[in-house]
This record gives structure tokens, C-alpha cells and sequence, in this order.
């Protein structure tokens, strides 16, 4: 496949409020995860690591450690005239001055593809734990003459009420989106399991700007509950299955396939156990598909480790009923590159 030129825009702007306290100064993408990370190195290391390099992170609540953290970490990732990782805030020369959804939130940066020309645009998630080979969606979308490609990961039909799920065809093309049903349709070839959305987005630039116009002109502001179900009418819209996504270094003992949303206390606590222990489900430390932006882990995992206590507080729960969980000891040191300050679009 002639390789593609793509424009990565990172949604970051949630405010995380199922995270509160720990949320109480930062942006959800912000938070400390473990090992010294942050949660938004997750999306930026499987981009940086599939060879996109073209970044804007838009972001909007509290946004000034996610700020200080891609300054200060993500130079060691970014080096070269074509590489960047920008953060973006709302304009404020325009009403509102904020984000009001994350349809809104592209559809306000839109000269930002019209600036770069790219092949295909890459609308990504900023608040998710996993690894991912975007290159291998990449390919997906073009065999299929998609014009949208969805990353759509499997759940148990009970527990998918939760999600964003996608009906499909056999063949993958979607025939419906529904925000959190209550009665999920399930995968046509696995009827206990139903596709949930990654909000991983792929766009043809094209095709990106008409939906995000035509949602602007019926004042639609969100990609799960407007966007999305108006596209599959009206564009072919594919599902791709991030189950069959591989990234190399994977251990044996690992989980396929793992993909978390820490939406919650809970969930990010249950997240962090995963990456514990002698034989973790999703090991932080890979050397053929790194996380980057660790540089200043210990004083992250440090400053982790007080949020956890917090969160335990919230709960009612003590930190051991959480998953007793402790940043501080990795497998190894992270590897660090050589690398330039990013630019930061306010």
C-alpha cells in the first residue's frame, strides 16, 4: 500500500466527572496512569509508533497540566521539521469559546486539514489504555473504499450498554449506531458479543468536512449521537475489529487485544491492576511498541500514587480493596530518545 499522509486529531477535552476528585485539577487525559504515565501517552505513542506524526491534542477542561506534560515529555518522541504534537484549545475570538461536543470540537479546527492536505484524517479518543497498530485500520479502510472506518472493539452483549455499539453487515459495513442501548445488537457472526465504538476515527478528508458542516447546520455537536448514525445513511461506514489488531512484544501472557475506558474510579483502578504484577495483562514496558512520554515518571507515579489515596477516599474503599496498587516498581527503566521541544497552539 503508497503510503499515506495523515492528520491525527486527538479528542482531549472531557472533563472527566466519574473521575472526580481526581479530576479536580486536571483533564481526564491528563491523570497519571502508572509507570510515570500520563493517559493521553497511550493514543499518542500507538500514533507516534504507526508513523503519524502530524498531531493536534484539542483539548479544553483544565487544560494546563495536559500542556505542561506534552511540552515537557513529548519533545523526547517528536523530532524532525514534519513532526509535531500541538495542543489546541477553543477559540475564544467566537461564540461560544469552548468545545460544545466532539463533532464541535473538529469541526471548529477544520482549517487545520484544509492547512495539512492530508490523505486520510485519524479522529482519535485521548482517554483510553491499550496498544494499537493504526497502520493495520489504515489498511483496512482503503481495501474497503471506506469513507469512515470505526475501530470497534468486542464486549459481552451484558455489559455493552455502557458503550457506544455499532451494527454491522457481515461484510462490516455498518448498518446502525446506537449511544448506549439497552438492547445492543450483537455481532452477526457472534450473537454473546456486540461491537463497541473505540472512538477511533477514520476520515476521508473530504467526507469529514461535508458531515461536520451539515451536523454544524442542525446544530449537532457529538460524533456517537449525531454524527455517526446520520453518516451510515448516507456514506459507506465500515467497522474495523480491533481484536484482530496486532502490535509486536506482546507477551504470551498478555490479553489480546486489550483495550480499557477508565470512565470511572473503578475502572481505572481495575486498569492500573492490570498492569501489575509479575504476569500483567497489558504490560507497560515493551520495547517494540514503547509507551512514550514517560520522562518524568517518578515524580508522576509519586504524585499517582496521592490520587490513588484520593480516589480510595471517594469510593469509601481502601486503597487495598482497589486493587492495592503501586506505581512505583516496574519491570525496567523506560527508554528515552533524543528529541525537540513540540509547539503549543493557545
Amino acid at each position: 500500500m503508497t503510503p499515506m499522509k495523515i492528520l491525527a486529531l486527538v479528542l482531549a477535552g472531557g472533563e472527566g466527572s466519574r473521575l472526580y476528585p481526581l479530576t479536580a485539577k486536571h483533564a481526564k487525559p491528563a491523570l497519571p496512569f502508572a509507570g510515570g504515565y500520563r493517559i493521553v501517552d497511550f493514543v499518542l505513542s500507538n500514533l507516534v509508533n504507526s508513523g503519524i506524526f502530524s498531531i493536534y491534542v484539542l483539548a479544553q477542561y483544565k487544560p494546563r497540566s495536559l500542556i505542561e506534560h506534552i511540552r515537557a515529555a513529548w519533545m523526547l518522541a517528536c523530532r524532525g521539521p514534519k513532526r509535531l504534537v500541538n495542543v489546541v484549545l477553543p477559540r475564544t475570538d467566537v461564540e461560544p469559546g469552548c468545545f460544545k461536543g466532539t463533532a464541535d470540537a473538529v469541526y471548529q479546527n477544520l482549517e487545520l486539514v484544509e492547512r495539512h492536505r492530508p490523505d486520510l484524517v485519524a479522529v482519535f479518543a485521548a482517554d483510553h489504555v491499550y496498544r494499537m497498530d493504526v497502520r493495520q485500520m489504515v489498511r483496512f479502510h482503503v481495501e474497503r473504499a471506506a469513507e469512515v472506518s470505526i475501530a470497534a472493539v468486542p464486549v459481552p452483549v451484558e455489559k455493552a450498554s455502557s458503550f457506544g455499539i455499532i451494527g454491522t453487515s457481515a461484510d462490516g459495513r455498518v448498518t446502525d449506531f446506537q449511544e448506549k442501548p439497552e438492547r445492543p445488537v450483537p455481532i452477526p457472526a457472534d450473537p454473546e458479543r456486540a461491537y463497541a465504538s473505540m472512538g477511533n476515527y477514520l476520515f476521508n478528508p473530504a467526507v469529514l468536512a461535508e458531515l461536520l458542516q451539515q451536523a454544524h447546520r442542525h446544530r449537532e455537536t457529538d460524533f456517537g449521537r449525531h454524527v455517526l448514525p446520520r453518516a451510515r445513511c448516507s456514506h459507506r461506514v465500515f467497522a474495523y475489529d480491533f481484536a484482530g489488531n496486532r502490535v509486536p512484544g506482546v507477551r504470551l501472557h498478555e490479553e489480546r487485544g486489550y483495550w480499557r475506558d477508565v470512565g470511572n474510579i473503578e475502572t481505572y483502578m481495575a486498569a492500573r491492576q492490570d498492569v501489575s504484577g509479575q504476569e500483567p495483562r497489558f504490560r507497560l514496558i515493551n520495547h517494540e511498541w514503547p509507551i512514550h512520554g514517560g520522562s518524568y515518571r517518578r515524580r508522576a507515579a509519586k504524585f499517582a500514587d496521592r490520587m490513588i489515596r484520593a480516589g480510595a477516599l471517594a469510593t469509601g474503599r481502601s486503597p487495598a480493596e482497589l486493587g492495592a496498587l503501586s506505581s512505583r516498581k516496574r519491570e525496567s527503566k523506560p527508554r528515552t530518545q533524543a528529541g525537540e521541544p513540540t509547539r503549543t497552539v493557545l
